[in-house]
């Protein structure tokens, strides 16, 4: 049941309405309903695999939180009778056994995440190399179907185990409310991957009707509409015809995929979350914001601070930092101090830590190495080199006395990140490595300048006209994107004349009826970023 379907539009509009009428205690019950329908309206078979999720989270956080009292209440009832020694032995052997609780718990959830989402990337890596010994392959693919939402709701549940398993929340009691943490249908789309500790503050409460919250919920739903059926889905045919096709398109064409793609992702990813963030808000739930303007960020570890914010601190939380909590990764500075220095053994130590986080990050996108690369390993290449040639960067701005708080060079920073984010994006789009090769290096084959001749643009479904409608589409968006740095523009459109506010609210609903890629015959391509949640 995609977002942009008027089917979803109903179920969402009978669900809203049912929620503000029913006493408000039974209002989590009602969500709950709501996400098994949702859920199953793409087929009983995932609901099997996310039952499995929710019942060993629940069980795992449940006996690792009683294990734990348990231990607790023993220490205090023989507080004078244990010696130090044994208190401490008796805590090891609880450890021990919440361990055990935990690493099941994970083993079981991320097994079943593995072997449904990257079997068939195993199978393929091992042909690879078959076929280079033997010539042949010697493994066929396997045909998996992969539940809506597997990756999210995954890691979503893995967070909330480690965080009952670390102490940092308290093990829910109700398997029921557990379950709705798990499969609340707004996120399973688009995400953001939210915390327990956070999420079930406004999930759980209860919420009285309040039209300012509704109404600006609305709004954000709308502006998610706007993004995603006014700009991407009116460029992805464009895209899917220059990107999509390597061998064919070169010079300025590839230069403009490239360009459309970015646009086309952008729109589609933050529309999703713009979308799902105001259903949320107009049930009165809080859901932490998953985008930040990140095409104006400045070099790209800022980039991936303001794109898809939830992964990279889920990462950043639960796999970079305890690795480097690891003993391998405590005692690697130490023996590398003698041959590489104190400074170069801790930049080894780091780096090693990270690339095994961005190829994490590419991972997750999908089983495959353009995704690896593309969202991963390139960019751990570009912090890396940035880093260590920030000396010489250093150096070369104060020999060209260029002042780095200048507009000029704020601009060329964002300017060079945006480009390097697009050569990323090369190879997340094309499904085979070399395919995103060889269209980068089309790119530097001739001007391309075609493009402009007469007819070009309406043979990949883009007219001027169409050009024009993204053009103003994408110029307004960035627009209410600065002016959301300093302000909350609904707050500003609520301080307006009812008249003036009413008129801007109206023109915005008629550009998306009017301009929108929908309607009899027209299905919404679905959100890019379903794929790589799946």
């Amino acid at each position: 049941m995609l977002f942009t379907s008027f089917e979803f539009v109903a179920f969402l509009a009978c669900v809203l309405v049912l929620y503000y009428l029913i006493p408000v205690r039974f209002q989590w019950i009602l969500l709950l309903v709501a996400n098994v329908f949702f859920y199953t309206h793409s087929g009983l078979y995932g609901l099997l695999f996310m039952g499995v999720t929710i019942v060993t989270s629940y069980a795992a956080a449940r006996i690792m939180s009683a294990v734990q009292y348990h231990m607790d209440d023993m220490v205090k009832a023989h507080k004078e009778v244990w010696s130090k020694q044994e208190r401490k032995a008796y805590k090891q052997q609880i450890k021990r056994k919440k361990r055990m609780i935990f690493i099941g718990c994970l083993l079981v959830n991320l097994g079943i995440l593995a072997v449904l989402k990257y079997t068939n990337f195993a199978i393929a890596n091992v042909n690879g190399i078959a076929a280079l010994f033997t010539g042949r392959h010697s493994i066929a693919r396997v045909n998996l179907v992969l539940p809506l939402g597997i990756s999210f709701y995954t890691f979503q549940t893995m967070g909330y185990v480690i965080d009952v398993y670390r102490g940092k929340a308290e093990a829910e009691k109700n398997i029921f409310k557990m379950a709705l943490f798990t499969s609340f249908f707004p996120q399973l789309i688009q995400g953001p991957i939210s915390r327990f500790g956070e999420l079930s503050q406004t999930l759980y409460a209860p919420h009285r009707f309040d039209f300012r919250t509704v109404w600006f919920g609305l709004e954000r739903v709308l502006w998610g509409y706007f993004k995603k059926l006014v700009i991407a889905d009116r460029i992805v045919v464009v895209v899917n015809a220059i990107v999509g096709q390597p061998d064919i398109y070169s010079g300025f064409y590839v230069f403009c995929g490239m360009l459309f793609y970015a646009a086309e992702l952008y729109a589609d990813f933050t529309g999703g979350i713009d979308i799902t963030i105001g259903i949320a808000q107009m049930f009165g739930i809080q859901l932490a914001e998953n985008f930040e303007r990140p095409y104006f960020s400045k070099n790209i570890a800022e980039y991936w601070r303001r794109w898809h914010i939830s992964l990279g601190n889920w990462l950043k939380d639960y796999l970079f930092y305890p690795l480097l909590r690891t003993k391998f990764f405590m005692t690697l500075p130490k023996k590398l101090k003698d041959k590489l220095g104190k400074k170069r053994a801790k930049q080894v130590t780091t780096f090693s830590a990270m690339f095994i986080l961005w190829f994490a990050i590419g991972y997750w996108h999908g089983g495959t190495w353009n995704y690896i690369i593309g969202s991963g390993l390139l960019h751990w290449f570009y912090i890396v080199s940035g880093e260590l040639m920030e000396p010489l960067f250093v150096k070369w701005r104060a020999f060209f006395h260029v002042n780095v708080e200048s507009k000029g060079f704020i601009l060329f920073q964002r300017v060079r990140t945006f480009v390097l984010v697009m050569l990323g994006l090369v190879f997340f789009r094309n499904a085979q490595v070399m395919d995103a090769v060889r269209m980068i290096g089309r790119g530097f084959m001739g001007l391309g300048t075609e493009l402009f001749a007469p007819g070009v643009l309406s043979g990949l479904s883009m007219d001027w006209i169409e050009c024009t409608i993204v053009l103003v589409s994408l110029l307004f968006t960035s627009w209410i994107s600065v002016k959301s740095q300093k302000e909350d523009m609904r707050e500003k459109l609520a301080a307006l004349p009812l008249a003036v506010r009413w008129a801007v609210l109206y023109a915005l609903i008629f550009y998306v009826i009017l301009l929108g890629k929908y309607g009899p015959g027209y299905s919404a391509s679905e959100f890019i970023y379903q794929n790589f949640k799946v």
